[in-house]
Protein backbone atom coordinates (compact mmCIF):
# COMPACT_ATOMS: atom_id res chain seq x y z
CA UNK A 1 0.00 0.00 0.00
CA UNK A 2 1.11 3.67 -0.67
CA UNK A 3 0.04 6.82 0.55
CA UNK A 4 0.30 10.00 -1.11
CA UNK A 5 0.11 12.86 1.14
CA UNK A 6 -1.58 16.34 -0.51
CA UNK A 7 -1.87 19.95 1.49
CA UNK A 8 -4.36 21.66 -0.08
CA UNK A 9 -6.21 24.40 0.29
CA UNK A 10 -5.61 27.85 2.40
CA UNK A 11 -5.69 25.78 5.95
CA UNK A 12 -3.04 23.66 4.66
CA UNK A 13 -5.64 20.56 5.06
CA UNK A 14 -3.75 16.80 4.52
CA UNK A 15 -5.27 14.65 2.06
CA UNK A 16 -4.46 11.60 1.38
CA UNK A 17 -4.19 9.18 -1.94
CA UNK A 18 -3.84 5.29 -0.60
CA UNK A 19 -2.70 3.18 -3.80
CA UNK A 20 -2.69 -0.56 -3.97
CA UNK A 21 -3.38 -2.77 -6.71
CA UNK A 22 -4.26 -0.14 -9.43
CA UNK A 23 -7.41 0.91 -6.91
CA UNK A 24 -7.22 4.30 -4.64
CA UNK A 25 -9.14 5.53 -1.84
CA UNK A 26 -9.61 9.64 -1.02
CA UNK A 27 -8.85 10.35 2.30
CA UNK A 28 -9.94 13.64 3.24
CA UNK A 29 -10.92 15.86 -0.15
CA UNK A 30 -9.61 19.14 0.99
CA UNK A 31 -9.70 21.18 -1.97
CA UNK A 32 -7.94 21.93 -5.51
CA UNK A 33 -9.75 18.59 -7.30
CA UNK A 34 -7.94 19.04 -10.14
CA UNK A 35 -4.69 18.41 -7.71
CA UNK A 36 -6.64 14.92 -6.33
CA UNK A 37 -7.70 13.90 -9.76
CA UNK A 38 -4.04 14.08 -11.00
CA UNK A 39 -2.45 12.22 -8.08
CA UNK A 40 -5.39 9.56 -9.02
CA UNK A 41 -4.25 9.19 -12.38
CA UNK A 42 -4.09 5.49 -13.60
CA UNK A 43 -6.28 4.17 -10.60
CA UNK A 44 -9.77 3.47 -9.94
CA UNK A 45 -10.85 5.04 -7.24
CA UNK A 46 -13.18 3.01 -5.26
CA UNK A 47 -13.96 5.25 -2.26
CA UNK A 48 -14.05 8.40 -0.95
CA UNK A 49 -13.40 8.80 3.20
CA UNK A 50 -14.31 11.62 5.08
CA UNK A 51 -12.76 12.50 8.86
CA UNK A 52 -15.53 14.91 9.93
CA UNK A 53 -17.47 17.18 7.48
CA UNK A 54 -15.61 20.70 8.75
CA UNK A 55 -15.54 23.20 5.38
CA UNK A 56 -11.73 22.78 5.25
CA UNK A 57 -11.95 18.53 4.18
CA UNK A 58 -14.61 18.38 2.42
CA UNK A 59 -14.50 21.76 -0.39
CA UNK A 60 -13.26 19.05 -3.38
CA UNK A 61 -15.71 16.38 -1.82
CA UNK A 62 -18.99 17.41 -4.19
CA UNK A 63 -16.54 17.38 -7.59
CA UNK A 64 -14.84 14.32 -6.65
CA UNK A 65 -18.13 12.56 -5.92
CA UNK A 66 -19.79 13.40 -9.46
CA UNK A 67 -16.28 12.23 -11.05
CA UNK A 68 -15.88 9.07 -9.99
CA UNK A 69 -19.30 8.27 -9.70
CA UNK A 70 -18.67 7.47 -5.77
CA UNK A 71 -20.87 8.70 -2.70
CA UNK A 72 -18.25 9.35 0.28
CA UNK A 73 -18.43 7.03 3.39
CA UNK A 74 -19.75 3.93 1.90
CA UNK A 75 -17.43 1.63 3.55
CA UNK A 76 -17.41 -0.48 0.51
CA UNK A 77 -14.04 -2.36 1.82
CA UNK A 78 -12.95 -3.95 -1.67
CA UNK A 79 -9.71 -3.53 -1.93
CA UNK A 80 -8.75 -1.54 1.21
CA UNK A 81 -9.73 -3.08 4.55
CA UNK A 82 -9.87 -0.88 7.46
CA UNK A 83 -11.96 -0.26 10.92
CA UNK A 84 -13.89 2.93 11.17
CA UNK A 85 -13.42 3.82 14.70
CA UNK A 86 -16.23 7.11 15.93
CA UNK A 87 -13.47 9.13 17.27
CA UNK A 88 -16.06 12.32 18.19
CA UNK A 89 -14.25 15.09 20.51
CA UNK A 90 -13.42 18.11 17.91
CA UNK A 91 -16.32 16.95 15.98
CA UNK A 92 -19.10 14.88 16.72
CA UNK A 93 -18.98 13.22 13.24
CA UNK A 94 -15.29 12.51 13.51
CA UNK A 95 -13.92 9.03 12.47
CA UNK A 96 -10.29 7.43 12.41
CA UNK A 97 -9.52 4.99 9.44
CA UNK A 98 -7.61 2.16 11.12
CA UNK A 99 -5.60 -0.20 8.54
CA UNK A 100 -4.45 -2.96 11.24
CA UNK A 101 -2.69 -4.79 8.40
CA UNK A 102 -0.01 -1.77 7.72
CA UNK A 103 -0.40 -0.38 11.32
CA UNK A 104 -1.84 3.30 10.02
CA UNK A 105 -4.66 5.65 11.08
CA UNK A 106 -5.91 8.43 9.41
CA UNK A 107 -6.92 10.70 12.27
CA UNK A 108 -8.34 13.67 10.81
CA UNK A 109 -8.44 16.38 13.21
CA UNK A 110 -8.96 14.14 16.11
CA UNK A 111 -5.33 13.27 16.82
CA UNK A 112 -2.29 15.30 15.64
CA UNK A 113 1.43 15.55 16.18
CA UNK A 114 1.77 16.33 19.45
CA UNK A 115 -1.53 17.86 20.45
CA UNK A 116 -5.43 17.44 19.98
CA UNK A 117 -8.32 18.61 17.81
CA UNK A 118 -9.94 22.19 19.04
CA UNK A 119 -12.99 21.62 21.33
CA UNK A 120 -14.60 24.87 21.01
CA UNK A 121 -16.46 24.68 17.65
CA UNK A 122 -20.28 24.10 17.11
CA UNK A 123 -20.37 20.15 17.25
CA UNK A 124 -17.33 19.46 20.07
CA UNK A 125 -17.24 18.31 23.25
CA UNK A 126 -14.30 18.23 25.60
CA UNK A 127 -15.79 15.01 27.66
CA UNK A 128 -16.23 13.03 24.01
CA UNK A 129 -12.54 14.28 22.99
CA UNK A 130 -11.52 12.19 26.32
CA UNK A 131 -13.89 9.33 25.76
CA UNK A 132 -12.25 9.10 22.45
CA UNK A 133 -8.81 9.36 23.69
CA UNK A 134 -9.14 6.39 26.25
CA UNK A 135 -10.54 4.33 23.21
CA UNK A 136 -8.08 4.81 21.06
CA UNK A 137 -5.10 4.54 23.66
CA UNK A 138 -6.56 0.76 23.55
CA UNK A 139 -4.64 0.61 20.21
CA UNK A 140 -0.90 -0.73 19.56
CA UNK A 141 1.80 1.80 20.26
CA UNK A 142 3.53 1.30 17.07
CA UNK A 143 0.58 2.24 14.89
CA UNK A 144 1.84 5.46 12.45
CA UNK A 145 -0.83 8.28 12.58
CA UNK A 146 -1.83 10.28 9.38
CA UNK A 147 -3.91 13.62 10.85
CA UNK A 148 -5.51 15.59 8.47
CA UNK A 149 -2.69 19.09 9.37
CA UNK A 150 0.59 18.42 9.69
CA UNK A 151 3.21 15.97 9.92
CA UNK A 152 2.54 12.02 10.89
CA UNK A 153 3.28 10.76 14.08
CA UNK A 154 3.31 7.72 15.80
CA UNK A 155 0.39 6.43 18.61
CA UNK A 156 2.67 5.17 21.22
CA UNK A 157 4.66 8.72 20.41
CA UNK A 158 1.32 10.65 21.31
CA UNK A 159 -0.44 8.44 24.64
CA UNK A 160 2.13 10.20 26.54
CA UNK A 161 0.55 13.67 26.28
CA UNK A 162 -2.97 12.35 26.63
CA UNK A 163 -3.56 13.10 30.37
CA UNK A 164 -1.95 16.35 29.86
CA UNK A 165 -4.77 17.90 27.47
CA UNK A 166 -7.24 18.77 30.17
Amino acid sequence: MKIEHLVLGRLRTNCYIVKKDNKCIIIDPADEANVIKEACKGYEVEEILVTHHHFDHILALEELEKTYQVKHNTFLRKTFKYEVIKTPGHASDSLTFYFKEEKIMFTGDFLFYHTIGRCDLETSSIEDMKNSLVKISKYPDDILIYPGHGRPSVLGEEKKYFDQYF
